[in-house]
């Protein structure tokens, strides 16, 4: 996914001390002025210990407000782990971290959910206009055995969680975790992101009735009489995206909480909008701290 190869992540950044220039730089840079004495670029290195003092005497960690501030596990493995996120299609099971780190499980499991509320942050949710697609999906829960006598009724989806997104044609895209498919909760969300007079494409869902009241352009499919496409509204990109995402928990990580799904969702959403430049993944996340 990236031209950054394995070997150029570790010619950059040999040692600890190489990230947490590293660090220092993006955050602070050279001319940095000191918060205590006013001094321009003063800062120096202190040597074995993770901070920069100036020449007054004043003291800053690089690593203060960062997802590995006060972590025991070395600045390069926590480089290292961002490196295996954006390198990946699917996604980085805590298993492959404590295999590939040499830390423990407990260990790669946090440094893993912080990293992807890390992605999460870093991404953002943006104002989205021209064609947006809008649909729900339901996510975890105990697998039922399917036959020929199969039926899908509610009790399908007691123990599902519902996930609401949205996609701008050829742009970017953002997931929410709802806990009721109603107009109050997908108005929220679209007030808060989509800009009147946009093009929405829903599927045929009661909660999505309101939108051309509410000065958007809606239309719709119904699916529930095998409608894919009616004119230049459709659902196909984001259900796409529900897609991948479903394969990716199901093969990578198997299985996903509720408490613990909108960390995996902010990673999913970091890939996907990201996927036009993915040899930036890895240097966004590093220039964004």
């Amino acid at each position: 996914m990236s031209d950054f190869t394995i070997t150029n992540f570790f010619d950059r950044f040999p040692t600890d001390d190489a990230c947490l220039d590293h660090l220092w730089l993006t955050r602070f840079g050279d001319d940095y002025e000191c918060p205590k004495c006013s001094l321009l670029g003063k800062f120096h290195r202190v040597k074995k210990r993770p901070v920069f003092e100036c020449q007054c005497g004043h003291q800053i960690s690089p690593m203060m407000g960062t997802p590995f501030a006060k972590s025991r596990t070395s600045l390069r493995k926590w480089f290292y782990a961002m490196y295996l996120f954006t390198t990946s299609r699917h996604g980085v099971p805590a298993k492959e971290l404590q295999r590939q780190l040499g830390v423990t499980y407990k260990t790669a499991w946090r440094m893993g959910h912080e990293i992807r509320k890390y992605m999460s942050g870093v991404d953002g949710d943006g104002q989205y206009g021209g064609h947006v697609e809008m649909d729900e999906t339901y996510i975890g829960g105990k697998k039922r055995h399917r036959d020929s006598t199969y039926k899908l009724d509610r009790s399908h989806f007691k123990d599902k969680t519902i996930v609401y997104g949205m996609v701008e044609r050829n742009g970017s895209l953002q997931t929410h975790v709802i806990d009721r498919r109603t107009r109050k909760n997908i108005q929220a969300h679209v007030e808060k992101s989509v800009v009147k007079g946009t093009i929405i494409s829903t599927d045929e869902a009661p909660c999505y009735q309101f939108l051309d009241k509410a000065g958007y352009q809606h239309g719709a499919v119904c699916h529930e009489d095998y409608e894919w496409k009616n004119g230049i509204y459709h659902t196909n990109t984001i259900e796409g995206f529900w897609a991948r995402l479903k394969n990716s928990i199901r093969g990578t990580h198997i299985h996903v909480s509720k408490k613990y799904l909108p960390n995996y969702l902010g990673e999913f959403e970091y890939r996907y909008n990201m996927r036009k430049s993915p040899k930036w993944m890895f240097e966004r996340l590093l220039g964004a701290f």
